[in-house]
């Protein structure tokens, strides 16, 4: 990413700011905003988040929010209640304090002298999630909307489950909460509350995974917040952007289709990142496209910002199988609506290890499989954000424990834009059981490139919210859909679709394993095909460089490390994938402070005795300064029998290298058809 080396206007920073609560909670925040707001009022926007202001998002917002001040900008960052230096403790995500506060905040930035009245809401994940949920609960002063990485539906399509199945990265993303939950304020900002502060945060956040393993179908504290529950609700316009490498991609296409206000969409080849730091490759000059939007919106500029197509997509070419990409090949493509009108479904049969050709007899003998726990491990992350190198590698690896299904070599390329599905007809062994579903490329050398894959809850054929057990040897029906995707499948490559009864440790497996039975006469694949090189994608608006303004400056004072390895033992069967994201310690010049993080984790088994399955979380944070030295430990383990899921957590806090706090949990939560 460049650095604008010019920008349009001065501006001035605040970064020592309260913003009072009608309890009398005061939520720190810092503003950018243009000089000129002395006397000529500007629009606003929020970014409301917890991961500290101060420090740890320091770097990005001085990028970001800089960068749209000197557009002409009141930019707003504010950490939620509980969390960087904001009074109040945190005990959830998107809670109705959350929601309230963001509703008080936006109150406030349109009484400053400052600011003309028109506020925005923007953020990446958990900002970008909040931005809908304000967004549905339609504060008189918000104009629109820019939401990043978020979903639509907290429960079937969230971090937490997907399909009605636990992910593990519900174990990771709780854990990674729960250290930051555990951090204290900057005694530099709240001075000798600092100490008190802290300890209430030690003391009152709680473990959240517990809540979180405590719903296992969808109700109401999943609904809350899930905008899918009610999309009219939401009557500002929304720009929804995602990456084919993010776990989010699915949500823009479901808003674009159903949601009734001005939206645009956007997926590039990006994980969980900014489009402007996208990666892989290319990233795009994100900055100037939401400088486009928010001037449509909220200063009135007649510009081409809904003139252009409703979703841009980037569509992928076909690339070997890889943990990480620097850039992923491809071109932008645009639909003018969505769903797509241009789009067809094309079917092809199951039959014996086939996808059938028209016409091709099929061989409906049923086949059957029992998917060892190794299925998964190469699996990458559900959402690639923690620790990359993290995306699946070669589907070889993992294809020996599924039913495979090939098609013939295509004779012509294949462009899919949209959300594969796989009609199955099953029967399984037990009266638990899950399914994960694969779509693959197959190159002339053998090489599997994951594309899509879905996952799904059998017991929950009648819906998240109504559990079932399954009879086993019944014949059921059910369309399992995949995630959205846009990718090219070249000539000479086959369609490969996988179906496997596990998927760990990406997903948490079924409490014994299972047989599956598939009946290829009652099972199909559907692919919405888009036609080739549409004339109107050649007229799209280029997107500029990325660019931004100059970060703050940081200083490296230990070389943090990366790894990703699978391991197993041949002599006791153990296996393990472990995973660790050591950010090494940074010092934030412009504070004095060092800042240290670093996250392992490790996901084991034994064989195939599903009562081994582990998962163990273990994060490290410090903060230091002129003899000031605080330090966090927290460890989060989950195990699992037939009957309950078994969560036991430590939290140690320490200063000067002595132990200040300690607190432990062990329980017992029941599985609920999961």
């Amino acid at each position: 990413m460049r650095t604008a080396t010019s920008l349009p206007e001065e501006i001035r920073e605040d970064d020592e700011l309260w913003i009072p609560m009608p309890d009398g909670t005061r939520l720190a925040a810092r503003t950018w905003r243009p000089v000129s707001s002395d006397d000529e009022p500007v629009p606003a926007v929020l970014e409301f988040i917890p991961y500290r202001q101060r420090d740890l998002t320091a770097s990005r917002d001085s990028v970001n929010h800089r960068y749209l001040a000197a557009h002409g900008y009141a930019c707003v960052r504010a950490d939620l209640r509980g969390s960087g230096d904001s009074e109040g403790i945190l005990t959830g995500e998107y809670l109705e304090r959350e929601l309230n506060d963001a509703e008080r905040i936006l109150e406030w930035m349109a009484d400053q002298p400052w600011c003309d009245g028109h506020l925005g809401m923007m953020g990446i994940s958990w900002g970008g999630f909040n931005a809908l949920q304000v967004a549905a609960r339609r504060p008189p002063s918000l104009d629109a909307i820019v939401t990043i990485c978020s979903s639509d539906d907290r429960y079937a399509d969230d971090v937490h489950y997907m399909g009605g199945c636990l992910l593990s990265d519900n174990l990771s993303w709780a854990s990674t909460m729960f250290a930051y939950t555990s951090c204290p304020p900057d005694p530099a900002v709240v001075g000798d509350r600092w100490r008190e502060m802290w300890h209430d945060r030690l003391n009152g956040s709680g473990l959240w995974l517990e809540d979180w393993l405590r719903h296992q179908h969808r109700d109401g504290f999943w609904r809350h917040g899930s905008v899918c529950e009610d999309y009219d609700a939401v009557q500002c316009p929304v720009f929804a952007v995602s990456g084919w490498a993010d776990g989010y991609s699915n949500a823009v296409l479901r808003m674009l289709e159903r949601l009734d206000v001005p939206r645009k969409g956007l997926i590039g080849p990006w994980s969980h990142k900014y489009p402007h730091f996208g990666q892989p490759g290319p990233a795009i000059g994100f900055l100037q496209e939401l400088v486009r939007w928010w001037d449509y919106w909220l200063k009135g500029v007649e510009n081409s910002v809904m003139k252009e197509p409703m979703l841009r997509i980037w569509m992928q070419e076909s690339v070997p199988p890889s943990t990480a990409y620097q850039e992923r090949p491809g071109r932008w493509v645009g639909e003018v609506e969505w769903p797509s009108a241009k789009i067809e479904q094309l079917e092809r049969q199951f039959s014996r290890y086939r996808l059938a050709s028209p016409g091709e007899p099929l061989d409906a003998q049923p086949l059957t499989i029992e998917s060892p726990l190794s299925v998964g491990q190469f699996a990458g992350k559900w959402c690639s954000y923690n620790a990359p190198p993290d995306l699946p590698y070669d589907q070889r690896e993992e294809d020996g424990g599924a039913i495979v299904f090939d098609s013939d070599e295509l004779d012509e390329r294949w462009e899919i834009l949209g959300t594969p599905t796989v009609n199955l007809e099953f029967s399984v062994s037990e009266p638990v059981a899950q399914v994960a579903v694969r779509l693959s490329d197959v190159a002339p050398d053998g090489r599997a490139t994951r594309v899509s894959f879905g996952l799904l809850n059998l017991n929950h054929l009648a819906g998240h919210d109504a559990p079932e057990p399954l009879e086993p040897g019944r014949r059921y029906q059910v369309p399992v859909n995949l995630n959205g995707m846009a990718h090219a499948f070249p000539p000479g490559h086959q369609v490969r679709v996988a179906v496997s009864t596990s998927y760990w440790p990406l997903a948490w497996p079924p409490p014994v394993p299972v047989q599956m039975t598939v009946y290829p006469e009652g099972s199909s694949l559907e692919l919405p095909i888009r036609p080739a090189d549409e004339p109107d994608d050649v007229d799209l608006h280029p997107f500029d460089e990325p660019e931004g303004s100059v970060p703050i400056t940081t200083t490296t004072l230990r070389t943090g490390e990366h790894r990703w390895r699978v391991s197993r033992d041949l002599i006791d069967y153990r296996s393990m994938l472990e995973v660790v994201k050591d950010l090494g310690t940074v010092r934030f010049e412009d504070i004095e402070l060092d800042v240290a993080r670093r996250a392992e984790e490790y996901y084991t088994w034994v064989d195939n005795d599903f009562e081994t399955v582990c998962g163990e979380v273990i994060w490290t944070m410090g903060f230091a300064r002129d003899g000031w030295d605080v330090r966090t430990v927290t460890r989060t383990t989950l195990t699992s029998t037939p009957t309950h899921f078994h969560l036991h957590a430590e939290l140690n806090a320490y200063e000067g290298g002595q132990r200040v706090a300690a607190r432990n949990w062990d329980t017992a939560i029941a599985r609920d058809h999961v």
